[in-house]
Formats: C-alpha cells, structure tokens, sequence
C-alpha cells in the first residue's frame, strides 16, 4: 500500500513559479492552492510518496 507525507507551505504570488519548481524537484505534488492570510500569499498543500526502507 503506497503511504504519503504531505506538506504546507506559503505560495508568494510574485515568485509562485519558483517555489512550485523548487517543491517539484524535491519531489512534492501540488495537490491544492487556497487563499492565504493576505491577498499576495497562498497557501499551497502537497504531497509526495514515502520512501520506505
């Protein structure tokens, strides 16, 4: 059975781009984006398989 380990994180929209590419390349799915705190930030949730063993 797969397992998963998720994550929250601020999205800036003014470097959105860079922080998904970032997550992305260690791994993290970006499963949803939702309104953060002030109109600029995000919040975005992911998630990636756990590496067992």
């Amino acid at each position: 059975m797969q397992k998963w380990e998720y994550f929250t994180a601020p999205i800036l929209s003014h470097v959105a781009q860079q922080i998904l590419n970032n997550f992305g390349s260690e791994g993290w799915e970006l499963v949803q984006v939702a309104p953060g705190p002030n109109p600029d930030t995000l919040v975005g949730y992911f998630k990636r398989p756990v590496q067992e063993g």
